[in-house]
């Protein structure tokens, strides 16, 4: 993984640690959100959706899920937290998604998924914080999709958790040049793209549109559909 991402989202193990901080992050109050948000480790439906949400523990993380595709997540001096909602299975789609990200140091917004025979790890980027999660990676070209040009990159993990449990895999990456926190991702655009770089995907696992802090602060609400 590159950089804060090297904790990242895997479906085998999900941690919710309930910290009462009473502060307000973004002019919202953490610990009122956090009495009505997930307290235990949690993966499911809600809205006619699949969600999941994982932090290490470390700092304030309160995550709420809302009506249909809407999440609403805020966190203050975090370790490392990761979710969202979208789909228990991938696939080619079209999403769309909207509304407000507002992060305070390393973050990011991205479709998040995974695939096994390979298993892969993939992420395309449509905004992020002070550190572009991708470029630790190996660059091997771009694509242009939705209205930009996205940077394509590659890194191998080792040890580390997936979906398989620890294990060795692939991770693929889009990080667009122009961010934004509302439009349309075209998978497949970036898929075939992966592709005729070499990079192969597998039968899908999960698919959302996920956000990730590290070491920050800040607050999202985002719908995905």
């Amino acid at each position: 993984m590159i950089s804060f991402t090297s904790i990242s989202l895997a479906a085998a193990a999900f941690i919710c640690a309930a910290m009462a901080v009473p502060t307000t992050v973004n002019g919202t109050d953490l610990q009122a959100l956090h009495d009505r948000s997930l307290t235990s480790s949690q993966t499911g439906s809600h809205g006619g959706f699949y969600y999941s949400f994982w932090t290490d523990g470390g700092g304030s993380v309160a995550y709420d899920n809302r009506d249909a595709g809407t999440y609403h997540v805020v966190w203050k001096d975090v370790g490392n937290w990761v979710g969202g909602k979208g789909w228990a299975t991938g696939s080619a789609r079209n999403i769309k998604f909207s509304g407000e990200y507002k992060p305070s140091g390393n973050s990011y917004l991205s479709v998040y998924g995974w695939t096994k025979s390979p298993l892969v790890e993939y992420y395309i980027v449509e905004n992020y914080g002070t550190y572009n999660p991708g470029s630790g990676g190996k660059h091997l070209g771009t694509v242009s999709s939705d209205g930009s040009t996205y940077d394509i990159y590659s890194a191998y993990r080792s040890n580390a958790p997936s979906i398989e449990g620890t294990s060795n895999f692939q991770q693929y990456w889009s990080v667009r040049q122009s961010k934004r926190s509302q439009g349309t991702v075209t998978t497949a655009n970036h898929f075939n793209a992966w592709a005729k770089t070499g990079l192969k995907l597998g039968s899908h696992n999960y698919q959302i549109l996920a956000t990730e802090g590290y070491q920050s602060s800040g607050s999202v609400t985002m719908t995905v559909a």
